[in-house]
């Protein structure tokens, strides 16, 4: 048995007697007072929870929560995460309360991080359901309890309490804290599994029996229902959930996870012991931890005395406010058939999406083309149908409804106050572009229907992936807008195909796959055998020569420990491909957006065999070296390292030129521009931000910045405490968990005179992990060769230095005088035959491709583009016209002129040469129009 497990089973005792006490004295007070008889309590438990309770805001459930555990069980509150999340490209979105602490299940936390030393913490996370494994989009709206956005309350536990703290702890919240009675609540645990070796979780139910529990109460249940697992491999374990009864007065035993709505399940209470290996088995975890979680909007279900998550005061406003913006009929409630013309369900999709569209776009996720962006797509596109064709709402209402969710869910989330006019903009642009593409969406559907067969009950499935792929039509979309036609669309066609565009559109890469990560129960054993964490301070050790030269300080390590094969080794041969730990390295682990250093180390006593340093990370204060062994190496080999210093360095530069860049972009567009993402790499550097830049602005940029390397400006770094960094006025930060001491990065100004306020002087300063140049000057020059719209809001700058930024304006000036050349040509010609023309265009043509793919400035690709287009447009009309006067002049009987046939429906054709197109002509009669639109849209 674990020691943790005897320390706690220790504690039960007075834990227990203590508990027991405090219920004892609440009743007896209640029963001497009031109550004569044991039915007279049983009474009084039991009736209606809303006569109980008539004070419980939503602000303030949350807040009782957090304070509860704040202040009688020493947690500390933890901010939420926002949606977006970090650095886990496994998920969409945050689903869960538990993964902004995956790396502490994983034993991957930054040891210097604040995070690592968490051991009791408490907070509302804000959750999304949508897409991925935890998809809840198709159902919202059919129901009242479903959502996309959602807050999840939790307390966790790392290596600190267990079973017993916690299950006392979440029942006394509920029946001391929110006063719920007892006798409506019921508890499941595990009831073992035999064929996955688990025992059941008697402990669990001895512990709630001995907190007076009734037997008849406490259930046990499988491993779909009580065994909780964070994915296909990681931590997991049994869990006990705590169960309501909105009715009361009975036995509800029967109704638990038996999908009834009149029990629900309010608390998931996972204890993790377990962690499920890449072969399916079990392995017990060296740290047991607490995972608990429950659903705020359920919960002030419960405790407003209401069956529906939408009639708290978490959904009221906005419903209100949609009716008034509507002028539909008031929210009942009502759902499947009663819900004639699905009212009240557009009424609930409204409120649900607009909620999770806020919280979104205040987190920095904007509706786009893929991943999380596509569903918030799907997403704002679906409550805009619901909105303007079910309840008829006008454009823009949807928008209008952020300020009542920044009412609402502003007091715990500020930012939705702060962003609430930007939320509002990029939903009422996304709404326009969606309700033009509806349009011509049911203009297709309608013209589709009218040449259906009457017994066609399936829509074909060409034209529905059209209106997905063309139109971006979510497929869910489509289903219903056909059911509402009585149609449908043979799903399983749609899933193929869907299926086959996404193997086209993003093909999987698998080099990631063969990458060494250390497991959790080997950072566990290099833990507890006392193995120091990798001194990596090496990788800064590099100075600058009064010739300009960066001169990198040799490292001399020693092999801490070998990983291959999912475990832990004394030595690999040679051939093997293994992961390498060592006491101390200069190379960068890739983190902070910047990329891993490359090189190798040779072992000592044998200088000619080296071994290439293929990808560097870090877990848990381990970094990990991944190699492939050209000789046999073991533990307590000793190595000297190598650099691959001219990619080290061209790192450096495009980090530092990142800085510069950020501030560039806040000195021209103002403090609110946000970094949204960046990249360091060798070749380039990539940079994501807030808002986007016109040919101006591209060259006020590149001016700025060419300025900051011209001054040949310092660089100052110094590790300075976390709190008092975040004192310093003007401080870049990113969403990360920093580390403890951390560093800061300043251009120009010595970190010493920024805390003390002794400059007035604007520049770059950033907390920042990665490798530096010590002056701008080495930047050279810099070139942004791109600058695009991701999605809507956000923009991503491509950008290259040095030679590369040299080589990108020489670039740009030979395709200008490539153009200028062609527009002389064009403007000195008098009269052009066809082929000439032709042959003209081709050269546009040709041109146009070089300016949009060559490396060039963006401000100078983009005057160009202008510059293509206008000449293709010249040469178009010239051979549209020449090639009309060809026809025009053609001595063939077949064909019948115009002029001649007023009134007569007319198509001509002629064979072109020596281009081999078909050039056609048609002229359709004014009277024959309508009817052409009735069959499905004739083209003149």
């Amino acid at each position: 048995m674990p020691t943790a497990v005897k320390l706690h089973r220790r504690r039960r005792a007075a834990n227990m007697a203590a508990h027991m006490r405090r219920l004892t004295h609440r009743y007896r007070a209640v029963i001497n007072n009031n109550l004569t008889s044991l039915t007279s309590l049983r009474g009084y438990l039991s009736r209606s929870y809303s006569q109980v309770q008539t004070d419980f805001s939503s602000n303030r459930v949350r807040r009782t929560f957090t304070d509860f555990f704040h202040e009688l069980y020493q947690h500390i509150i933890v901010p939420s995460s926002p949606v977006r999340p970090r650095g886990d490209p496994s998920l969409l979105f945050v689903n869960a309360g538990m993964n902004q602490f995956k790396p502490i299940f994983l034993g991957a936390a930054d040891p210097r991080s604040e995070m690592a030393t968490y051991r009791r913490v408490v907070n509302s996370q804000k959750c999304v359901r949508a897409g991925g494994k935890h998809n809840d989009l198709e159902d919202v709206g059919r129901d009242v309890y479903h959502h996309t956005f959602f807050e999840m309350l939790g307390n966790w536990s790392f290596g600190d309490y267990f079973k017993e703290e916690a299950c006392i702890m979440a029942w006394r919240l509920l029946t001391e804290e929110y006063r719920i009675p007892p006798e409506r609540l019921y508890v499941s645990y595990f009831a073992g599994d035999a064929t996955s070796g688990l025992p059941a979780d008697e402990e669990t139910r001895h512990i709630w029996l001995s907190m007076g529990v009734p037997s008849d109460h406490l259930l046990p249940f499988g491993m779909k229902d009580n065994f909780w697992e964070m994915g296909e491999i990681g931590p997991c374990g049994p869990c006990t959930e705590i169960h309501y009864d909105h009715i009361g007065g009975r036995n509800a035993a029967s109704l638990v996870n038996a999908d009834s709505p009149d029990v629900v399940e309010i608390w998931n209470l996972v204890f993790m012991q377990y962690n499920r290996e890449a072969d399916h088995s079990l392995r017990s975890l060296p740290q047991f931890s607490v995972d608990t979680g429950m659903g705020l909007e359920r919960l002030v279900t419960v405790l407003q005395g209401q069956r529906s998550n939408y009639d708290t005061d978490l959904f009221t406003p906005l419903l209100s406010a949609i009716q008034q913006s509507s002028n539909c009929p008031e929210y009942r409630g009502r759902t499947g058939e009663a819900d004639v013309g699905k009212v009240d369900m557009a009424y609930r999709v409204v409120a649900d999406h607009v909620r999770t569209l806020s919280v979104c776009i205040a987190d920095g996720v904007y509706p786009g083309m893929s991943g999380a962006e596509l569903v918030l797509r799907r997403i704002l596109r679906r409550a805009v149908r619901f909105s303007t064709e079910v309840l008829q709402a006008p454009e823009g209402v949807l928008a209008s409804l952020v300020p009542t969710v920044a009412h609402i869910l502003g007091d715990a989330y500020p930012e939705l106050h702060k962003e609430t006019d930007r939320i509002m903009d990029i939903i009422n642009e996304n709404e326009a572009q969606f309700l033009s593409s509806l349009k011509q969406g049911r203009r297709v559907i309608d013209r589709t229907l009218q040449r259906l067969e009457k017994n066609d009950t399936l829509f074909p499935v060409p034209v529905a992936w059209s209106l997905h792929r063309n139109l971006g039509f979510p497929l869910d979309l489509i289903g219903l807008m056909l059911e509402e036609q009585g149609l449908s669309v043979d799903q399983r066609a749609l899933d193929v195909l869907a299926i086959e565009n996404e193997k086209l559109r993003c093909q999987v890469q698998t080099s990631g796959d063969t990458l060494v990560h250390l497991d959790l129960h080997s950072l566990a054993q290099l833990q507890s055998g006392e193995v120091p964490h990798t001194d990596d301070s090496p990788k800064y050790h590099y100075s600058l020569t009064q010739d300009g030269k960066y001169v990198f300080q040799p490292c001399h390590a020693t092999v801490q420990a070998l990983y291959c094969g999912q475990t832990l080794v004394s030595e690999v041969a040679g051939g093997q491909r293994c992961g390498v730990v060592l006491d101390r390295t200069c190379f960068y682990a890739e983190q902070g957006g910047q990329s891993h250093d490359q090189g190798y180390f040779i072992r000592d006593g044998l200088p000619d065999v080296l071994y290439p340093v293929e990808d560097v990370q870090l877990a848990g204060g381990y970094v990990v070296h991944q190699v492939t062994a050209a000789e046999v190496l073991r533990k307590g080999d000793q190595v000297q390292l190598y650099l691959d210093e001219p990619q080290r360095l061209a790192c450096m530069v495009k980090h530092t030129a990142t800085h510069v860049l950020n501030f560039a972009l806040r000195q021209l567009l103002g403090s609110s521009v946000e970094q949204r993402g960046s990249h360091v790499a060798a070749d380039r550097l990539r940079f994501d931000f807030s808002g986007s830049l016109s040919i101006p602005q591209l060259q006020e940029i590149e001016r700025s910045i060419h300025n900051i390397i011209t001054e040949n400006n310092a660089v100052y770094i110094e590790e300075v405490p976390l709190a008092r960094a975040k004192d310093i006025p003007g401080l870049r930060t990113v969403d990360e968990v920093y580390p403890d001491p951390v560093r800061v990065v300043s251009v120009a100004v010595p970190v010493a005179d920024l805390y003390d306020s002794q400059t007035d002087r604007w520049t770059s300063v950033e907390l920042c992990c990665g490798t530096h140049l010590l002056t701008t000057g080495e930047i050279g020059d810099l070139v942004i060769i791109s600058e695009r719209q991701m999605v809507k809001g956000i923009s991503r700058i491509v950008a290259v230095t040095g030679d590369d930024a040299r080589e990108a304006r020489e670039a740009g000036q030979v395709l200008t005088q490539e153009v200028e050349s062609l527009s002389a040509r064009l403007a000195m010609v008098t009269s052009l035959s066809l082929a000439d023309a032709n042959r003209l265009a081709k050269e546009v043509g040709i041109l146009t491709d070089a300016v949009d793919c060559t490396p060039i400035p963006q401000w100078k690709r983009r005057e160009l583009q202008t510059r293509l287009k206008g000449l293709q447009r010249t040469t178009n009309t010239s051979i549209r016209k020449l090639e009309t006067k060809e026809v025009s002049q053609a001595h063939n009987p077949i064909l019948i002129p115009f002029d001649r046939a007023p009134g007569t429906l007319v198509m001509l054709l002629s064979h072109q040469q020596p281009s081999g197109k078909v050039l056609c002509a048609c002229q359709v009669p004014k009277h024959f129009l309508s009817i052409g639109q009735g069959w499905g849209g004739l083209n003149t």
